[in-house]
């Protein structure tokens, strides 16, 4: 018995179509563009007339340490003050009461639209006006740390409460609905039903906020809070080493904004299980797939 000839073995050889992958010239010229441009921009600064030996003397002394400490503390306190008051503003936005609307909505208005350095100084400087509060001295009672807590805790609440409105918008109405047909309170509809499935769209925005919040800590130097400009700068004035103890100041800011952004990303990832079939990759698997960057596909 013969064997039938297959279509493909029909096919003469000359005819056979023979697959090329694709060259991707353009993307190592980028590349080649990319590096000169960085290792010009790095011989630049490694012939500027800046000591970095005083740089790497600062970089781990106990005041910028302690700088670095305050930031971090002032920027979580502000964040947590922020959230709380967002997530109030934004029920209260989204109230059928017109009168609480209303008043999340001027709060919004109100310090989304004035600078966070002006909110600080007003803040600084509100015994000019209130000498005295709940019987106590009002310069007692904002210190340089109440008065950046509030400056930047109110001003991130008003960009929290749209954050946190828009996440429980994007939650479908039905689940409400569904909600209070089976009796279950509006509170508790919003605690347990839709705040749980809100927080995929306001995990990603929170979290660069929170790390917007780090670097504007650094306007706290102007109500004398010991966060970590003001630490460089109080060196600085003295060695007058201006731009070395700036950079140490970049160093630590850089430090802190990296291990909170590789935070974020896991908590989004941690998020995004119920609504996305596979997970997105973990950095070290970004990292090994950049590796394979130069390869044909």
């Amino acid at each position: 018995m013969t064997n039938t000839p297959t279509g493909a073995d029909q096919v003469p050889a000359e005819h056979v179509i023979k697959a090329i992958p694709v060259r991707h010239y353009g993307r190592w010229v980028a590349a080649v563009v990319v590096v000169g441009l960085l290792v010009a921009l790095i011989a630049a600064f490694a012939n500027a007339k800046i000591d970095w030996s005083i740089t790497g003397d600062y970089l781990f002394t106990s005041s910028m340490l302690q700088g670095a400490g305050n930031t971090l503390l002032i920027s979580v306190c502000a964040m947590a003050l922020g959230l709380l008051l967002g997530v109030v503003a934004a029920v209260m936005r989204l109230s059928h009461n017109p009168v609480t609307s209303t008043v999340a909505w001027g709060y919004i208005w109100l310090f989304r639209g004035t600078p966070v350095l002006v909110q600080l100084l007003i803040w600084w400087n509100l015994a000019l006006i209130f000498p005295t509060m709940f019987g106590v001295s009002t310069n007692d009672l904002i210190t340089p740390f109440m008065a950046a807590l509030l400056g930047l805790g109110i001003n991130e609440g008003a960009y929290m409460a749209e954050i946190v409105r828009a996440g429980i918008q994007s939650v479908d109405e039905g689940q409400t609905e569904a909600a209070h047909a089976l009796g279950i309170s509006r509170a508790k509809t919003m605690r347990r039903i839709v705040l749980p499935q809100a927080m995929r769209v306001i995990v990603p925005p929170s979290g660069n906020e929170f790390i917007n919040m780090l670097k504007t800590s650094s306007l706290a130097y102007v109500v004398t809070y010991p966060e970590l400009l003001t630490k460089a700068k109080d060196v600085y004035t003295g060695n007058l080493a201006v731009m070395e103890l700036l950079f140490v100041a970049c160093f630590w800011y850089l430090v802190l904004t990296t291990i909170f952004s590789v935070g974020q990303y896991y908590l989004e990832r941690h998020y995004a299980k119920g609504s996305s079939r596979s997970l997105p990759p973990t950095p070290l698997q970004k990292i090994k797939k950049n590796l394979s960057f130069g390869r044909t596909r």
